[in-house]
């Protein structure tokens, strides 16, 4: 078995099918991870996720910011009226099984044989792996219960910059969310801070690119997107996979395991 790992897709749909073609990807013994991202911006969310569901028994995917946008426009279409990419996706006749399917997924993926961890943007330098693994269900177990749509609609939000015990329900569970879908930078005692959203040279002074802090999960590799700006990126035992293909640039596959490989295709929207 294979397993092929795939940077942020974003609705790029077209880019999506010649990069399975090009890695010659056989779901009947492959497996795919992706980042997170599948929808937005592209053009052809729809496409994506129907051909990721139609994968789901070969391919793991976590949570990603625009993934969990498009939860929160199909929780309140009033208040985030303005995407039509999105509500394609709400008005096709399959639109609430893939919207159901999307929220099932988790925030982090652990693989203790390759000794690697997914998540869309990373974790919090100072949360060792059963607290990653603690909060992250949190956040998952409420998208799927009774509260779901609470979330959702307060998730949006820079504060709390940093997960604590003693937060509120929802303060806490925003924190889980920015660190794992959102962060780029941190400061020295670990708290988020979104003030640059560039290369990490554009970081403002006292913060850092994330993985850059000495990390409680060093004894694993991190494999995330989100990141366009770092690009493509191996360094400090983290690998980015964003290489910012719906901006035209290329979108990114990586074989895991023993078989180190790298394939690219040019993105595209659509």
């Amino acid at each position: 078995m294979s397993i092929y790992a795939i940077g942020d897709i974003q609705g790029c749909y077209s880019a999506f099918r010649k990069l399975l073609d090009k890695i010659r990807f056989d779901p009947a013994s492959d497996q795919l991870w992706l980042v997170g991202d599948l929808v937005n911006r592209g053009g052809k969310s729809l496409e994506v996720l129907r051909l990721v569901y139609a994968l789901q028994d070969s391919c793991i995917s976590v949570l990603g910011n625009h993934d969990l946008h498009f939860l929160a426009v199909a929780n309140n279409t009033k208040k985030h009226s303005h995407n039509p990419e999105l509500h394609e996706i709400l008005r096709a006749d399959d639109g609430q099984l893939l919207l159901n399917w999307l929220q099932q997924r988790p925030l982090l993926h652990v693989d203790e044989h390759l000794r690697m961890i997914m998540v869309h943007a990373g974790i919090a330098p100072d949360w060792d792996l059963p607290l990653a693994k603690k909060l992250t269900r949190k956040v998952q177990k409420t998208l799927q219960g009774k509260r779901a749509k609470e979330l959702l609609d307060k998730m949006y939000g820079n504060r709390p910059a940093r997960w604590s015990a003693d937060l509120k329900w929802l303060e806490q569970r925003r924190a889980i969310i920015n660190v794992c879908t959102r962060m780029r930078f941190c400061r020295a005692d670990g708290s988020l801070d979104f003030t640059a959203k560039g290369p990490p040279a554009s970081g403002k002074k006292g913060s850092r690119p994330w993985y850059e802090l000495p990390r409680r999960t060093a004894d694993h590799t991190i494999l995330f997107g989100h990141w366009s700006a770092l690009g493509l990126y191996f360094g400090h035992q983290v690998v980015c996979l964003d290489s910012g293909g719906v901006w035209g640039n290329k979108l990114t596959a990586m074989s895991l395991g023993e078989d180190f490989r790298l394939w690219q295709v040019k993105g595209q929207h659509g």
